[in-house]
C-alpha cells in the first residue's frame, strides 16, 4: 500500500533532484488504488480507499465491488461500464460511489487492465475525490495568475538558492529572458547588484525559517545598466506539512523613487545634523585659531576630506579686513588645516601659520572678491592649475587624488575675512548644489564666530595695552623694604579686568603699597583702574594716613559713575620706625610672614568698598620686624568656582609659610601653587620683606637746649654731610636745617629732633609738638619776618609736612650731586 501526492508543483514541469517546492500548508488529495479480479472480486484495498470511502482493508478485500460500493439501481450501469472497460473502450470515468457511512462520493476513476497469474484478467483501479481535484485545479490557476500575472516580481529558488521558477514581471525588472534565469545563482545572473548580501538573507531564511521582510538590494541589472536601482524583497522558506525544506520563495518590488527620496531625505537630515552639531561646535570661544579648528571639525571627515581655513592678515590682527582690489595681489595665512586621513597634500596647501599670496587673476582671488561660492565638482590637472597659487602645488594636488573642489569666502558684516577650502579624494561623491548650501550656511556661522572673536580680539588688546600704561612700569628701589611682584591678566574672562598695584615712594624714605581691584571687566573697568590708582598715588604724596587716603579715593569713586565699585587695600612703611599702618575697603586680610617662617592673616578692619560712600575706614598699626614679610594680593589669586574663599587665602598662607625663601622665589611658588588651570580674573600681587637701614644712611640729633638749637643743628648737618661725602650739598642743608628748626622754635611748643636720612634724595626732617602746619604766607618788604617757609620753598627740591601722634614733622629734600647715592 502507498499514497500518492499531487499538488499545485506538479503542474509546475519538472523540478531538481531535491524535489518540488510546495508552499507551506499544501493540501494532498487522497489516491485510491483496487486490484479486482476479472469478476470484480476485490484482491487489493489501499489505505487511501479506506480514507475515501470508509472500508477497512479487511471489510473490502474478498468482497465485489458492485455489492460492497453501489446500491441495487445502480448496479446494471456498474456491470456495463465493467464490461466496457474489460473490453479496453473505457479507463477513464466518473461514478457516485457508496461511502460507508451510506452518502455518495463522486470519484474520478482511472483504470489499468493487467495479467495476473496464469494469464488472469485484472484490473488495477485508481479514483479521486472529484471535489478535492477540483480545489486543486482553483488552487492552482490561482497560483499561476498571481505567479504569471502579478506587476510584482516573483521567484522560486531551491535549497541550493538557483532560480526554480520566475515570473514574467521579475525577468522584465532584471533585463534578462525567464529561462536565462532557471538553473542558476542571483551573482550569476546579475553580477551588479549586492547578490552575496541577498544570497545570505536567504540562506538565513533556509536556515531558521523565519520570513524576512522589506529586505533590501540596490545595483545596476542588465536591463537598466547605466542607473543604479533599488529593491525591497520578502523571503519565506517552502516547506511540506512533515516540515521539509524545498527551497525559498521571494517577492520583489522596484523602490527606486522611495529609495532615492528616502537618500535624499537621509542626506538632508545628515546635513541637519551636521548643521546642528556645528553650531554646537563653531564659536565656543573668542579665540581665531580656535574658531576655525572647529569648523574643520565639523566637516571633516563627514563633509570634505580635506579642508583649510586662512584668513587675511588685518583680520589676524583685529583690524578692519580692506576690500580687495581687481588689481592685488591677496595675501592670506592658513589658520587651520585638517584631513580625513594621510592625504599627501601637504606639499600643495600651507601649513598653519604659513602665507600665500594669489594674483589678482587667480581663481581664489576672484572668488574672494566677488562674495560667492567656488564650485568645481570635477577637478583635473587644469582646473586644479586654476586654483592653486603656485604652479609647484598641481602635481601633489593630483597625486593626492583631488577630484572635487569647493571654496566658500568667509564673510561677515559686508567684509571678506578669508577663505575656506573643502576637497574629496577618497569620497566618491562630487560637491553639488545642496553641498554648496551646507557649506555656506557652515562657513557663515563660523564668519560669525570668526568676526565677534576679530573684534574681541581689538578690543582685548586696547584695553591690556591701556591696562598696562596705567600699572606701574618701574618699581623704585625702597631703603630698608624690599618688594617683589607679580600680574597676570585673565587668561580664560573674556574682557581684561581693573586689578591694580602700586608703590608709591614717600619722604622720609616711607613708602604706600597699594592693591585694588575694580569689579567687573573690559575696557571701562581697566579706565576706572587707571583713574583709582593715579588719584591714590597723589593722595599718598600729600602724606595723608592710609584710612584718609581711602575715604578721598572713596569719593572718587563715587563721582566716577553708578556702579563703579572697587575694593583696596593701603599699606604705609616707615622704614626707620618698622611701624606700618594698613587700612582695608572691602579688601583680603594682608598675610603677615613671620622671621622664622609662621604665616597668618593679619585681621583689618574690612571696610567697605570704594564707590559705596558715606562708611568711614579704620587702620590698624603694627610692627614689621627686621626679615618678616607682608604679602597683599587681589581675589583673582585664591578664588576659585566652586571652593570656598578662604580655602584659597590658607593655601596662600600655608605656601607663604616656613623660612629661607627669596621674595621672587615666594612669589614663584605662590604662582605654581595656586595658579595651575589659567586664571578666571586678573591677578595682582605684591610682597614686602623688612631690611636693615644701614648706619650711613641715617643721622638723628636729638633737640634739647632752647635757642642754642640752630646753631648745633647746623654743626650737627655739616659734620654728617661731610661722613657721607656729600659736602655739596653742605651750604644748602645747613641753611634748611636752620631755618625749620628755628621755625619749630617760634611756631611749635619745641622741636624735639633732627634727622637726616640719605636715599634717592637727602631728606632733612624736623619734629615737634606742634599740630599747625607750616604755610607760605605773603610777606612786604619791610617785614622782619615770615620768610623761613618761602625760603624752604626756594631752597629745596620739595617740602612738606605731616601730623603724627605727638605732633608733627617738618620735611624738605635735596637732589644728591650726580653719581652720589
Amino acid at each position: 500500500m502507498h499514497r500518492h501526492e499531487w499538488d499545485a508543483t506538479d503542474a509546475a514541469g519538472p523540478v531538481p533532484d531535491s524535489g518540488p517546492a510546495r508552499p507551506e500548508g499544501h493540501r494532498l488529495v487522497p489516491l485510491a488504488t483496487v486490484l479486482v479480479q476479472g469478476d470484480g472480486l476485490i484482491l487489493h484495498w489501499s489505505e487511501d480507499a479506506e480514507a475515501l470511502l470508509g472500508y477497512t482493508a479487511d471489510q473490502a478485500v474478498g468482497s465485489y465491488a458492485a455489492q460492497l460500493l453501489t446500491d441495487r439501481s445502480d448496479r446494471a450501469d456498474v456491470l456495463a461500464i465493467f464490461q466496457r472497460i474489460l473490453s479496453g473502450t473505457d479507463t477513464s470515468f466518473v461514478f457516485p460511489v457508496r461511502h460507508r457511512d451510506g452518502h455518495k462520493v463522486e470519484l474520478e476513476f482511472r483504470t489499468y487492465p493487467i495479467a495476473g497469474p496464469s494469464g488472469t484478467l485484472l484490473l488495477l483501479a485508481t479514483a479521486s475525490d472529484t471535489r478535492a481535484v477540483h480545489a486543486i485545479e482553483a488552487d492552482l490557476a490561482v497560483l499561476d495568475g498571481i505567479f504569471g500575472r502579478s506587476p510584482i516580481g516573483m521567484a522560486v529558488y531551491d535549497t541550493d538558492l538557483r532560480y526554480v521558477r520566475i515570473n514574467e514581471a521579475l525577468a522584465r525588472m532584471n533585463g534578462v529572458p525567464v529561462a536565462a534565469h532557471l538553473g542558476r545563482r542571483i551573482s550569476a545572473v546579475l553580477p551588479g547588484i549586492n547578490g552575496a548580501e541577498i544570497e545570505q538573507t536567504m540562506r538565513q531564511v533556509l536556515k531558521t525559517g523565519k520570513p524576512v521582510v522589506d529586505a533590501r538590494s540596490h545595483g545596476r541589472v542588465p536591463g537598466d545598466p547605466k542607473r543604479d536601482r533599488a529593491w525591497s524583497a520578502s523571503y519565506f522558506r517552502l516547506e511540506d506539512s512533515t516540515g521539509r525544506v524545498f527551497g525559498v520563495c521571494s517577492s520583489i518590488i522596484d523602490v527606486t523613487e522611495r529609495f532615492q527620496a528616502e537618500a535624499r531625505a537621509a542626506r538632508a537630515q545628515e546635513r541637519l545634523a551636521t548643521i546642528a552639531e556645528a553650531t554646537a561646535r563653531i564659536g565656543t570661544t573668542l579665540d581665531l585659531q580656535r574658531t576655525a579648528e572647529e569648523l574643520i571639525e565639523a566637516v571633516v571627515p563627514r563633509f570634505a576630506d580635506f579642508a583649510t581655513v586662512d584668513l587675511l592678515e588685518p583680520v589676524l590682527r583685529g583690524a578692519e579686513p580692506t576690500p580687495i582690489l581687481a588689481d592685488r595681489t591677496v595675501t592670506l595665512r592658513a589658520v587651520a588645516v585638517g584631513e580625513n586621513y594621510d592625504t599627501g597634500l601637504a606639499h600643495a596647501v600651507d601649513v598653519v601659520g604659513e602665507t600665500s599670496e594669489y594674483a589678482p587673476d587667480r581663481s581664489y582671488t576672484q572668488c574672494l572678491r566677488s562674495g560667492r561660492p567656488l564650485l568645481r565638482a570635477h577637478v583635473d590637472e587644469e582646473v586644479l592649475r586654476g586654483l592653486v597659487s603656485s604652479e609647484d602645488r598641481v602635481a601633489p594636488g593630483m597625486a593626492a587624488g583631488i577630484h572635487s573642489y569647493l571654496m566658500v569666502p568667509i564673510t561677515a558684516r559686508g567684509m571678506v575675512l578669508g577663505g575656506s577650502e573643502f576637497i574629496r579624494m577618497r569620497n566618491p561623491e562630487p560637491f553639488n548644489d545642496a553641498d554648496v548650501a551646507l557649506a555656506e550656511e557652515l562657513v557663515a556661522r563660523t564668519a560669525l564666530a570668526l568676526d565677534n572673536a576679530r573684534l574681541y580680539r581689538r578690543e582685548r588688546e586696547t584695553a591690556l595695552t591701556l591696562q598696562r600704561s596705567l600699572l606701574p612700569q618701574e618699581i623704585h628701589r625702597t631703603l630698608g623694604l624690599e618688594i617683589a611682584y607679580r600680574y597676570l591678566p585673565s587668561s580664560v574672562v573674556s574682557e581684561v579686568g581693573g586689578d591694580w598695584f602700586d608703590v608709591v615712594p614717600l619722604s622720609c624714605g616711607r613708602v604706600a603699597l597699594v592693591v585694588g581691584d575694580v569689579m567687573g571687566h573690559g575696557i571701562r573697568a581697566a579706565a576706572t583702574m587707571g583713574q583709582l590708582r593715579t588719584v591714590a598715588r597723589t593722595l599718598a604724596t600729600l602724606d595723608l594716613p592710609p584710612e584718609q587716603v581711602l575715604t578721598r579715593l572713596d569719593e572718587t569713586a563715587s563721582g566716577i559713575g553708578e556702579g563703579q565699585f572697587a575694593t583696596c587695600i593701603c599699606a604705609l612703611y616707615d622704614p626707620l620706625e618698622r611701624t606700618i599702618q594698613v587700612a582695608s575697603a572691602g579688601h583680603l586680610p594682608p598675610v603677615w610672614v613671620g622671621t622664622d617662617g609662621t604665616a597668618r592673616r593679619i585681621e583689618v578692619p574690612p571696610g567697605v568698598p570704594l564707590g559705596v560712600g558715606g562708611v568711614a575706614f579704620e587702620s590698624i598699626g603694627f610692627t614689621l620686624p627686621e626679615g618678616a614679610m607682608l604679602a597683599l594680593y587681589t581675589d583673582g589669586l585664591v578664588e576659585r568656582r566652586g571652593q570656598d574663599l578662604d580655602h584659597g587665602i590658607d593655601l596662600l598662607t600655608r605656601t607663604l609659610a616656613g623660612p629661607g625663601r627669596t621674595l621672587e622665589e615666594s612669589c614663584d611658588a605662590v604662582i605654581s601653587a595656586l595658579v595651575t588651570d589659567g586664571t578666571e580674573d586678573d591677578i595682582a600681587m605684591i610682597m614686602a620683606r623688612a631690611l636693615p637701614v644701614p648706619a650711613d644712611r641715617i643721622a638723628t640729633l636729638p633737640l634739647t637746649g632752647g635757642g642754642k638749637l640752630p646753631g648745633q643743628a647746623r654743626r650737627f648737618t655739616r659734620a654728617t654731610l661731610e661722613a657721607w661725602g656729600l659736602n655739596a650739598l653742605s651750604d644748602y642743608a645747613e641753611l634748611l636745617v636752620s631755618e625749620l628748626v628755628t621755625n619749630a622754635l617760634l611756631h611749635a611748643e619745641a622741636p624735639r629732633r633732627l634727622r637726616l636720612f640719605r636715599d634717592r634724595v637727602l631728606t632733612v626732617e624736623v619734629s615737634d609738638a606742634g599740630g599747625q602746619t607750616p604755610q607760605l604766607r605773603p610777606f612786604a618788604e619791610q617785614d622782619e619776618g615770615g620768610r623761613g617757609m618761602f625760603l624752604v620753598s626756594e631752597l629745596a627740591q620739595r617740602w612738606g609736612s605731616r601730623l603724627t601722634r605727638d605732633g608733627k614733622v617738618v620735611w624738605a629734600e635735596l637732589e644728591l650731586p650726580f653719581g652720589a647715592s
